[in-house]
């Protein structure tokens, strides 16, 4: 089956329910769905965690929430809203089964998702169109970008606007009062043990960011990412503001806008630092940064060195050595050059 040139979907699925790295490098897809398709309404398939990424966006009109850990009192209102949507084009972003199993039950004509060598647990046998298989060779923002090439729409340049309400820049704002200057953000944790970075590295960052360019530091994380960020204000011999735990996604999002710089290992925050334009140094081990790294600041990784690396393993029985091959020298190096280049920019701002 092939889309018409002339097809004009009325209405149009997107099925991605995480993580928040995977749904901020898709944002942009959705933007430019809606350039394409102005008078199309687009949805969008998601598990809670990601929502608030989805909330206040332009290109969204409608949101369907599949609340997984409820799954088995939830399941059924869900699938009636996927079907009462009506929707005649779907593009399958998330290439597992259950992602393929959405896709099929929605009724849509027309069903896009990954090609059979890039998808798993048979996701391809339950759309009936699929993008060109690209493997590893380009980063997931580019795979997201294959859909929009496939219906033949021009990408242009990626756009994310979240849209913080005026209550929610008042709460980052707030949660920044401590810090009282000038800050970095610095990632506590990884949701993949393997991927973490070590509080002495955190304590030590720290230390030098003050040192070397008078920048506080704020730590940020989710709940289980606590006790690692204890450690590291205990251990740094410079004031941390340690906000793990303590502010919810889109307030995050505010207060990563406002830092000079991010710096942390392969997680969502990194994503979302590059999506408002904050440079982020990020750390790599056991992932990738050619394929899940943060777009438009490729020349700011730190490649962990080890023999194994990248292994793709959620777990790593070696102690990481990939990662404590990272050192706080190669990061101020690269914080020098993020904020050379971001002031050098400032300047032809201002002159232009």
């Amino acid at each position: 089956m092939k889309i018409a040139r002339d097809f004009q979907p009325r209405k149009i699925l997107i099925v991605l329910h995480g993580s928040i790295g995977d749904v901020t490098r898709a944002l942009p897809l959705a933007g430019a769905l809606r350039r394409g398709f102005p008078a199309a309404r687009i949805a969008w398939s998601v598990e809670p965690p990601c929502l608030p990424l989805l909330q206040g966006s332009d290109a969204i009109d409608e949101i369907l929430i599949f609340d997984r850990p409820r799954w088995r009192r939830a399941l059924f209102g869900f699938l009636a809203a996927v079907r009462r949507g009506k929707f005649d084009l779907v593009l399958d972003l998330q290439r597992h089964l259950k992602s393929g199993l959405i896709s099929r039950w929605s009724g849509a004509r027309f069903r896009l998702g990954f090609h059979r060598a890039d998808s798993k647990e048979l996701n391809w046998l339950f759309n009936n169109l699929h993008i060109e298989a690209c493997g590893g060779a380009i980063s997931k923002f580019e795979h997201y970008g294959k859909f929009a090439e496939a219906l033949g729409i021009e990408g242009g340049a990626p756009r994310w606007d979240f849209h913080l309400t005026a209550a929610e820049r008042a709460a980052a704002g707030a949660h920044l009062a401590p810090v009282g200057g000038e800050f970095a953000a610095l990632f506590a944790g990884a949701r993949w043990q393997s991927k973490q970075w070590f509080a002495a590295q955190i304590a030590e960052c720290a230390e030098t960011l003050a040192r070397e360019f008078g920048l506080a530091t704020v730590l940020l994380g989710a709940k289980d990412d606590r006790e690692i960020a204890r450690q590291a204000a205990a251990a740094a011999r410079v004031k941390i503001v340690d906000l793990t735990g303590r502010t919810a996604l889109r307030e995050v999002i505010g207060i990563i806008e406002r830092a000079k710089l991010a710096v942390g290992p392969d997680t969502g925050l990194m994503h979302l630092a590059a999506a408002v334009g904050t440079p982020v140094i990020s750390l790599w081990g056991a992932t990738d940064p050619a394929r899940t790294g943060p777009h438009g600041f490729a020349d700011l990784v730190i490649q962990g060195r080890a023999p194994c690396a990248p292994c793709q393993r959620r777990r790593c029985r070696i102690g990481r050595i990939c990662m404590q091959s990272i050192t706080t020298r190669e990061i101020a190096e690269k914080a020098a050059q993020a904020l050379r280049r971001a002031s050098e920019e400032s300047s032809r701002v201002e002159s232009g």
